[in-house]
């Protein structure tokens, strides 16, 4: 048994009947965390937010539940009775608009990559690129807009094509057995168009809007909102980070999650690859250059990459010299228990931490993970294999932990990379920015339309939405097995879900999607008892195994 962090004996008590209304609590013999004694709206105590990079829906689960299963790659049969999902099949597969002359070289139809093809180019995914691959809704300019092409590989593997490829359950093995066992949405969006970095701040705070340049070697990164502000719809580091470049730094106004959760005192934290600068890789890097090889990419990248950490935009959450938690028993907290002064880390963690200090008994309530850059999944320095790994790391050994019976993972991504997805949702978030070419030139949604409410209460551009459909799953004791939900949800969601849980509703305001972003509690039953079997699966081969590796 784990070392437990028990609470004081009075607020023990004065927990127990909000406990049992709540949905459970552990039984009489079993020492609870502080964490699990907070008053919540489902049974759920702990979320776990695992965030990927760059994949469209149709990328990993185009051809879902069906795999193809060639010889020497691990085999996928679902199960019977496995609902299908919104995914590619008929003309789609056959007669894309994509393969038309518009695209030149790179017109083809979808095509299936496999294991050998886990390492490919990373496409073209800005804001106004995506626009226009979708082209009004017609959806037929992935390769002109969107594709790159690396060398090498079979079909449309080395032309502007590449961008219609799409993996199966011989790759993407262990999310289709943790769909199989588990929940998965096939109607989640980002929700706006473009890259990692306003994806980022999507999970966390529902809003791009209220940005502020702190230094700028270029303009792409931001327009002109047109009540006098800035709204983020591209890639920039956040500002006063001691790892961001130095020419291109921004930061937010506004609210995050974070700043909800605290004044609630309620654990969490962000957890990034390579955030603690003081550790030293087996290959020798450290500080900001901390670096990991991956054997299927080929090559080394750095461990953390400053324009993915969602908290660091914010002056209230950032912790811009990552300084180190006290102890992994303050990890989570603003000020540890018994501390006098906050603590220097500020919720802001290395992702090390997050399995250091829930062995020490201090499992946050909320937790957002981000891996090493080489297991993110972002095409380019990563991929689906070394994705896979961490995933599975993260999720095996949670499922050891006695906490286990109270725990959500939801594995999210934070755009699609501009990789092909055929499902388009006409824009209910509407913008006329000369950065929008959806509609039009200048032209996201209806002309006429209002657009959304910015951090200042007024309508405000740049924020063209929803964008692309992206992979969304529920792994818990608690979600409905293999089962796919078809609510429309978005990144804003996931900020939705940590309000109705432990903050009685309570949104961000300001114009944040939190609002109006779809609820997830579909893809949970709490009316049934916690599932006790855990699902092990093999790091390598996505496989199930009988314990954990």
């Amino acid at each position: 048994m784990l070392r437990r962090t028990l609470v004081p004996i009075a607020v023990a008590v004065a927990s127990l009947g909000t406990l049992a209304a709540c949905g459970g609590s552990d039984t009489p013999s079993t020492p609870v965390t502080v964490q699990n004694q907070l008053s919540t709206a489902s049974p759920i105590k702990h979320v776990v937010v695992i965030y990927g990079e760059n994949v469209s829906f149709d990328h990993y689960f185009a051809t879902y539940p069906n795999a193809t299963n060639p010889a020497g790659e691990p085999a996928f049969t679902a199960a019977s009775g496995t609902p299908t999902v919104n995914g590619l099949s008929g003309t789609l597969l056959t007669a894309n608009p994509n393969n038309s002359a518009a695209n030149g070289a790179g017109a083809t139809n979808p095509f299936r990559l496999d294991r050998t093809q886990a390492a490919t180019a990373d496409q073209n995914h800005a804001y106004t690129a995506e626009e226009q691959a979708y082209d009004n809704g017609l959806m037929d300019l992935f390769p002109k807009y969107t594709g790159r092409g690396s060398s090498g590989g079979a079909g449309a593997f080395g032309t502007t094509g590449q961008v219609m490829g799409y993996y199966d359950g011989n790759t993407v093995t262990a999310l289709w057995n943790y769909a199989q066992n588990y929940a998965m949405s096939d109607n989640a969006f980002t929700d706006t168009y473009g890259p990692s970095t306003p994806g980022a701040l999507e999970a966390i705070a529902g809003q791009t809007n209220g940005m502020q340049i702190v230094k700028s070697s270029r303009s792409s990164y931001y327009i002109a909102d047109g009540q006098g502000g800035l709204t983020m719809i591209n890639d920039v580091d956040p500002g006063a980070d001691v790892c961001s470049s130095t020419t291109d730094q921004a930061m937010m106004t506004g609210k995050n999650i974070g700043d909800l959760l605290n004044a609630k005192n309620i654990t969490w934290g962000g957890f990034m690859g390579g955030f603690n600068l003081s550790t030293t890789n087996a290959n020798g890097t450290t500080g900001c250059a901390r670096s990991t090889m991956s054997t299927v990419v080929g090559a080394a990248t750095a461990d953390y990459i400053p324009h993915h950490n969602w908290f660091q935009y914010y002056a209230s959450t950032a912790n811009p010299t990552h300084a180190r938690p006290a102890s992994m028993q303050a990890v989570g907290y603003t000020t540890a228990p018994g501390a006098t002064t906050a603590d220097p880390a500020n919720h802001q963690y290395d992702s090390d931490d997050f399995f250091a200090a829930v062995k020490a008994g201090n499992y946050p309530s909320v937790s957002f993970l981000k891996a090493p850059a080489y297991q993110d999944g972002h095409a380019g320095y990563s991929d689906p294999l070394d994705e896979q790994a961490f995933v599975t790391k993260v999720v095996n050994f949670l499922q050891q932990q006695p906490d286990w019976q109270s725990t959500a993972v939801l594995v999210a991504w934070d755009d699609s990379d501009g990789w092909y997805d055929h499902l388009y949702v006409p824009p209910t978030s509407t913008s006329f920015s000369t950065a929008d070419m959806l509609n039009g030139t200048s032209q996201c949604g209806t002309i006429g339309t209002t657009q959304p409410n910015g951090v200042n209460g007024k309508p405000v551009n740049g924020r063209c939405g929803p964008g692309t459909r992206i992979p969304f799953l529920v792994i818990s004791p608690y979600a409905k097995k293999n089962y796919v939900d078809h609510t429309p949800i978005s990144q804003a969601s996931i900020v939705r879900f940590i309000e109705d849980n432990w903050l009685g509703g309570q949104r961000i305001g300001g114009g944040s999607f939190d609002a109006t972003a779809g609820s997830i509690t579909g893809m949970f039953d709490f009316s049934s008892a916690a599932r006790t079997t855990p699902l092990f699966l093999d790091p390598t081969l996505g496989t199930q195994v009988s314990s954990a590796p």
